[in-house]
């Protein structure tokens, strides 16, 4: 299949801005640059229900909302496969199998699914499909024989599991499977977005987001509340920029034509750290220029899903097309294993 990307999110809600600079946005520039052979995004519905089994109109209800994201953060379906996990029964047959070349301590040792298991808290009950998702993960990538996974760097664990067992699945059986790379965001700040309240992820359970969808109005109260600098009490103290998330999100957004737009007293963010940094220059000023920013970067986004909403019965036209297409793919994946794995008994 040549240069494949895969990519996807847990359909748990609108997203948000860690997500687009998490992702979403590298995403758009490599489907319009056109150098890979195909790109298939993906709503991970499955992975969301193994923490919201009991809430099934959540996953279904945020589809939607999802799919309003993607195409409105421009995402094309003319030039990429969206499709939905669930719909895709060769996914969970293939978890089946890689289950069986991995073991529990392996799992247990991935920093992200501790971190994630402590965040739900999960310590004492775990659910068995929950525990095991970097499988599920491992079979999304592997199925679509994806060469690179554009994902945040909190990531890296679950492509270090999807390496391994493409490894051990084609020295087992004959080489089928396809080892991916990740690709980290360019931006080292936008790797992990912090939340507004300065905490170390973004997340939708910590209520500490920007969502893509928010009204310039939701922006503003957000923006105006983010954590600074504890320590920056009066305009004229030295403020820090460090682990201030005001100043992790310009990071993430800014550009020097920004300055020139909106805040021309300053050439750069550079300048506008120096001064920060010195004293004299209060938080709120800060905040404002932040919510230009943002703002600027929304509104065309917000424009697009009040068109697409008009016509939701037109998303789940694409979202069907695109998973008629992805699973395809899958079954000519899943040939190919069944035989290397000589259980294709009436091929």
């Amino acid at each position: 299949m040549g240069k494949v990307i895969l990519t996807g999110d847990r359909p748990t809600g609108k997203l948000h801005l860690g997500h687009f600079v998490g992702s979403l946005r590298r995403r758009v520039e490599l489907q319009n640059a056109g150098d890979y052979d195909k790109m298939f995004v993906f709503m991970a519905d499955v992975q969301a229900l193994t923490d919201n089994a009991d809430n099934p109109e959540k996953i279904r209800n945020s589809i939607t909302q999802v799919a309003l994201d993607y195409l409105s953060a421009g995402l094309d379906p003319n030039k990429c496969t969206i499709f939905i996990q669930s719909q895709i029964p060769e996914l969970a047959e293939l978890t089946t199998y890689l289950m069986n070349l991995i073991t529990v301590s392996r799992v247990q040792r991935n920093p992200t699914v501790k971190t994630e298991i402590k965040m739900r808290n999960f310590e004492a009950n775990i659910p068995l499909g929950f525990f095991c998702y970097p499988v599920s993960q491992a079979a999304d990538i592997t199925l679509f024989k994806a060469t690179t996974v554009p994902a945040g760097e909190d990531q890296e664990p679950m492509l270090e599991v999807t390496r391994e067992l493409v490894n051990r699945f084609n020295n087992t059986y004959g080489k089928v499977l396809v080892e991916p790379n990740i690709m980290l965001p360019e931006n080292l700040t936008a790797r992990r977005l912090p939340g507004t309240d300065g905490k170390e992820k973004m997340s939708k359970s910590l209520g500490n987001c920007i969502y893509l969808s928010d009204s310039a109005d939701e922006v503003w109260q957000k923006v105006r509340s983010m954590y600074t600098d504890p320590t920056h009490l009066n305009v004229s103290d030295p403020g820090h920029v460090e682990g201030n998330a005001v100043f992790t999100y310009l990071d993430a957004f800014s550009t020097d034509e920004d300055f020139k737009n909106f805040w021309p007293e300053y050439q750069n963010l550079d300048e506008l750290k120096e001064h920060y940094t010195r004293g004299g220059l209060g938080d709120m000023k800060c905040k404002k220029f932040l919510n230009e920013v943002l703002n600027q970067y929304l509104e065309p986004m917000r424009q697009r899903r009040a068109e697409l909403e008009k016509d939701i019965p037109e998303i789940y036209n694409i979202l069907k097309k695109g998973t008629e297409v992805a699973r395809e793919v899958g079954a000519q994946t899943m040939s190919e294993v069944r035989k290397a794995m000589q259980i294709d008994y009436f091929g």
